[in-house]
């Protein structure tokens, strides 16, 4: 696949919109698709040099099922021709998008729509990748930072009674402050191709769950994609999200007209396909604030490593378990009106029970992938899952590379990784997630270390 020196890249695209009726993920209730604000695609970007070659696919969805993700990657090395490890397969998180992994208590035709949606979005995934590897085509790199400012917001805060509250609604008035600091960069990779469009990477730290509904959306990533390959001629546009565990759209105290286009939504939490559109244009800006000024850097070769550690679990508590099957039973007979909770706070308890009866036989822990990528001086870290803002920010400090870019939802789906500080104060992420006190922290650790490994491979 290409043996001549120097950079290549290569880009394509397919929509990947499903029937309507499949049921959609994102919420801890049922949710089936019942139209379309926009269309949900998958886009692969190709790079080569010399004798390696490797893919970065960025798929619409709230989150590819951990086996699937594995079945993915196997398939498309299969039928590609590339190592699994040259692989990467990352979920922008939309919370409106259909499902890719399996979802409990629906019917055995309801389960056969979902099947036969992953088999075909693999098909597409194959297909795309091809044509991506296609379409390579020599390059330079460039890269810069902009930023999407009073967008993102940290979602856990601390109340007036000292707890700690995930989402705890607009104006609620016992708010403290928020807990934590957002990074507002959006990281930009500038590819300009010979005799091709551009490609640009993008990516910046946000939950993609504006829309709320029951209609299918990529969100504000899709939307992103689009509003830069309009403004910016001959240009395609990827995207990829970054640690967004801990932070979402959510102005708990908008001011003017921050609140135009949006609604309280059932978890507290305020939506509004206006909302969303602002979103992407405010991404957008800080793709062009860089765009235009990035700084080129010699690639002289690309490279890729994955490593398995082992995270402690976060098994329950014994005397805890009749609560939690309780609470679990009465969430999956659609009896949630019978948990004394609303909004956010059921939300947590529903995730927390959830996360008990999985994990009340063990294990003690699990193995935990992580994948990394790099391009000349510039390296990606592909981590498993939901990582908060912290880890994103802690990952791009880096002695050994010229710039970082963090991934979320990359090549598995093993749910939130929080802070210390989490699980010490309380909160939704931390009570549901299936990781044990110090993830986010071992993550930070086992990536940095991935990282140096790259570099001297």
């Amino acid at each position: 696949m290409g043996k001549t020196a120097g950079l290549k890249v290569g880009f394509a695209r397919a929509n990947i919109n499903p029937p309507l009726g499949i049921h959609m993920t994102g919420y801890f209730k049922i949710r089936k698709a019942e139209g379309f604000l926009d269309d949900v695609e998958v886009c692969v970007i190709a790079f080569n040099y010399g004798e390696k070659t490797m893919a970065m696919i960025a798929v619409d969805n709230c989150g590819v099922g951990k086996d699937v993700f594995a079945r993915y990657r196997k398939n498309i090395s299969e039928k590609v021709g590339l190592p699994i490890d040259a692989i990467l397969i990352h979920s922008t998180h939309t919370h409106t998008g259909p499902a890719l992994r399996k979802v409990g208590g629906i019917s055995a035709e309801e389960t056969k729509v979902i099947e036969d949606y992953i088999s075909f979005v693999e098909q597409r995934m194959i297909d795309v990748t091809n044509f991506a590897i296609k379409d390579l085509k020599p390059a330079k790199m460039g890269y810069g930072v902009g930023l999407a400012p009073n967008i993102a917001f940290i979602r856990r805060y601390r109340m007036k009674d000292g707890s700690v509250k995930t989402n705890p609604g607009v104006n609620n008035p016992d708010i403290v402050e928020p807990i934590g600091k957002v990074d507002e960069r959006v990281s930009v990779l500038r590819f300009d191709r010979e005799g091709a469009t551009s490609v640009v990477l993008v990516n910046f730290a946000n939950h993609p769950d504006t829309v709320g509904g029951n209609l299918i959306s990529g969100d504000w990533p899709a939307l992103t994609r689009r509003y830069v390959e309009k403004i910016l001629d001959n240009t395609s546009c990827i995207f990829f999200n970054g640690a967004e565990g801990d932070v979402n759209h959510v102005n708990v105290h908008p001011k003017k007209g921050d609140f135009n286009d949006m609604f309280n939504d059932f978890d507290g939490c305020s939506r509004g396909y206006g909302h969303t559109k602002y979103m992407a244009r405010v991404v957008t800006g800080g793709v062009l604030q860089a765009y235009d000024k990035v700084k080129y850097v010699e690639v002289n070769d690309i490279n890729y490593l994955q490593k398995v550690v082992d995270i402690p679990a976060n098994v329950p508590d014994p005397k805890d378990m009749p609560l939690a099957h309780k609470y679990n039973d009465l969430h999956n007979q659609g009896r949630d009106d019978e948990i004394p909770f609303k909004a956010m706070m059921l939300t947590t308890v529903v995730s927390e029970a959830a996360r008990m009866v999985r994990l009340e036989h063990g294990p003690e822990s699990f193995p935990f992938l992580l994948t990394s990528m790099s391009i000349g001086s510039v390296a990606i870290l592909g981590i498993p899952g939901e990582p908060f803002n912290a880890i994103g920010r802690a990952l791009k400090v880096s002695d050994e590379w010229e710039f970082v870019i963090p991934l979320c939802y990359t090549n598995s789906a093993e749910g939130y990784f929080p802070m210390q500080d989490s699980y010490d104060e309380g909160g939704y992420e931390a009570r549901g997630s299936n990781f044990k006190a110090g993830v986010g922290e071992k993550i930070i650790k086992y990536g940095s270390e991935l990282l140096t490994e790259l570099k001297n491979k």
